[in-house]
């Protein structure tokens, strides 16, 4: 349920798990652990009450000492329990740019679900934004990243980010990324939508790859750094401190062995991507099912503004191509925004160039725009996809600027030096997520965030073309000094492991063969349906009809399925990676529409019918506080946790 709150409701609201809309970015009390935060609101004074001086008290398996610690070696008391000085979760360019950094310092283990490369920043074309040209300023750039996000941007985070982008990008290139160069012999900037000036740092049209090979490498050939692939994480492990929520560490499970592995840490960084995949068409790879905000959610952490789903505009549309594809994709392939901003023209099936009639900027308009634009064309005309053409340009420019996209079309029998592309919207990054301080701090001691799973308040209402590794680059990085304090002052506890109840694999052996094929096939299915109620009620287009049908429909579907596991034998300390996955898909859908219910405007990438204006009074971020662990579905429920008080004396 969503609801408007004051100062003096604010205790409920916290217990209840309900929406609210905040007051303002900066004073949500998120800081550096060792300084007090500036609470300048009613708001945020009255939850700084309800917080028992978080990050002054000792707690439990990481206990805070006032003399600084040495690092430990990493510790294996058994193959199910390792302990660290810093978990990482994810191996995107936030996760390994922050591991890269607290290695100095001490041992780290890096989590990742599938391959180490696997994430949405492998997936990334287009480039990084950044001021390296003398004709471009600060200004330009922190101007368009608001414009873009409709103002719902929060300044002191942009001006941040766009003040130290240049610095990032110049690290990468000494640790041996290799980007574009001119004739000239500086780097190439290319232009995209809602950029002002040409600010994009690219490697052709595969930038994530080469970020991500150059950051994997060093990784890798660090000796203080551990990467554990194919580890799914479960739930983060946390404990009460009078009514602070302590993190320290993570339950995963390894998806090879079908063991459950626990890292214990003194310091967590969650940088496991975005929730592409709670819609039927996305850009993001498998993995991206909304594992870190549904696990934060159910840590304690606030999450903020998860109604801004951008839609990228151009996905490749596979029923466009002369040779469609044998098999259905795992997920949309990319038709970068640089694209357009190299001159690409959409046109519809009747060869109209149409982008003008919605916007000035045309081709260039932010992605809300574009995206709309393309979704009101296919409604009106009853078409699958439009066209974007790029072939006018040289042929030989089309083949260096993007030969992933050229060589991909041809495949399939289209050649984009001469023929237009198929495109479509397709899901493609969270503009909200666990509501992150400027350090990347949030409510939650001991866990920083990074990363399209982050709401920094950068993107606000919806993210400018090129911002997101930008972002992640910046906060991985502004992490590393509270973390590496953090990590200094705590000390571990190697017998305080066993205080949490071990999950437990769903076997063959525990529920039977048949209730085990059973129980795949229908979350198979669930998930299916998800999806399509999320992109029929939940899309580029919404309503409060709409949106309360999709909460209704959630809700049902959620029950069947949980109903079906519990009564054949689940638990709620079970775990397979189909039956989690699905949890934290219901979870992040729920938490898309709880707070889209609760903009009763029309901003950015939250269009609503019924509410067609933006609302200057309305230009607040949304607030999800914690909900309930006795009255939450399971996709809401940690699986344990325990108090601090049975870990230490307070």
């Amino acid at each position: 349920m969503a609801a408007h709150v004051s100062a003096g409701n604010i205790h409920n609201l916290y217990l209840a798990g309900q929406v609210y809309r905040g007051q303002a970015y900066p004073n949500f009390g998120f800081t550096n652990p060792f300084k007090e935060p500036a609470w300048s609101s009613g708001v945020f004074k009255a939850l700084k009450a309800e917080r028992c001086g978080c990050y002054s008290r000792g707690v439990s398996a990481i206990t805070e000492i006032s003399k600084p610690c040495t690092s430990i070696r990493s510790v294996s008391v058994s193959s199910s329990t390792k302990y660290y000085d810093f978990t990482v979760i994810g191996s995107g360019v936030a996760g390994l740019r922050y591991a890269l950094e607290v290695a100095k310092q001490g041992t780290v283990a890096v989590i990742t679900k599938d391959e180490p490369h696997e994430s949405n920043t492998n997936y990334a074309q287009g480039g990084v934004s950044a001021v390296l040209c003398p004709l471009d300023s600060v200004e330009s750039h922190m101007q368009d990243t608001m414009v873009a996000g409709a103002h719902l941007c929060d300044e002191e985070t942009v001006r941040v980010v766009c003040t130290e982008g240049p610095e990032r990008i110049r690290e990468l290139i000494a640790m041996g990324a290799s980007f574009d160069h001119g004739e000239d012999g500086n780097l190439h900037l290319a232009r995209e939508g809602g950029h002002s000036h040409r600010r994009i740092v690219h490697a052709a049209d595969m930038t994530g790859r080469e970020i991500e090979r150059a950051l994997l490498e060093a990784v890798l050939n660090d000796p203080n750094i551990s990467v554990f692939k194919h580890h799914f994480a479960i739930d983060l492990l946390t404990s009460q401190d009078c009514l602070n929520t302590v993190c320290h560490g993570v339950d995963t499970l390894n998806i090879k062995t079908n063991e459950v592995v626990r890292f214990i840490s003194k310091v967590t960084l969650l940088a496991s991507g975005g929730a592409g995949h709670i819609y039927p068409s996305t850009t993001n790879p498998l993995v991206a099912t909304g594992d870190g905000m549904a696990m934060a959610h159910r840590a304690q952490a606030v999450i903020s503004n998860m109604e801004f789903v951008q839609f990228h505009p151009t996905a490749l549309a596979d029923e466009g191509l002369p040779i469609k594809p044998q098999t259905a994709r795992e997920n949309a392939f990319l038709i970068t925004e640089a694209v357009r901003g190299d001159g690409g023209i959409l046109y519809n099936l009747g060869m109209e160039r149409f982008m003008p009639v919605y916007d000035e900027r045309a081709e260039l308009a932010p992605r809300d725009v574009v995206a709309r634009s393309i979704d009101d064309q296919l409604k009106k005309r009853n078409e699958k996809y439009v066209l974007l053409d790029i072939s006018h340009k040289p042929r030989e420019k089309i083949l260096v600027h993007f030969p992933n996209i050229a060589s991909e079309c041809l495949k399939h029998g289209l050649d984009i030096t001469r023929q237009p592309i198929p495109v479509v919207p397709a899901a493609h990054y969270m503009c909200g997520g666990v509501r992150a301080g400027l350090q990347g701090e949030t409510n939650v001691l001991g866990l920083f965030v990074a990363g399209e799973v982050a709401c920094t308040g950068l993107h606000g209402a919806n993210r400018l073309a090129s911002n997101s590794l930008l972002e992640a680059l910046v906060f991985a990085r502004r992490a590393v000094q509270p973390s590496t304090e953090l990590m200094k002052r705590t000390r571990l506890d190697v017998s305080a492991s066993e205080k949490w109840t071990r999950p437990v694999v769903a076997t063959a052996r525990l529920l039977g063969d048949e209730v085990i094929s059973k129980i795949i096939a229908l979350t198979k299915e669930v998930r299916r349906e998800l999806q399509e109620v999320m992109w029929k009620y939940v899309g580029i287009v919404r309503s409060t009809i709409r949106l309360t049908t999709a909460e209704r429909k959630i809700a049902e579907l959620e029950a069947k399925w949980e109903t079906f596991l519990f009564e054949h034998g689940w638990e709620q300390t079970v775990v397979a990676l189909e039956a989690c996955e699905m949890r934290n898909l219901f979870c992040c859908a729920k938490l898309v529409v709880s707070s889209a219910l609760a903009r009763h405007e029309s901003r950015g990438l939250h269009y609503m019918t019924d509410f067609p204006f933006v609302e200057e009074s309305k230009r607040i971020p949304t607030i999800i506080l914690p909900s309930s662990p006795t009255t939450a579905s399971w996709s809401s429920r940690r699986l344990q946790n325990i108090s601090s008080s049975s870990l230490i004396d307070c």
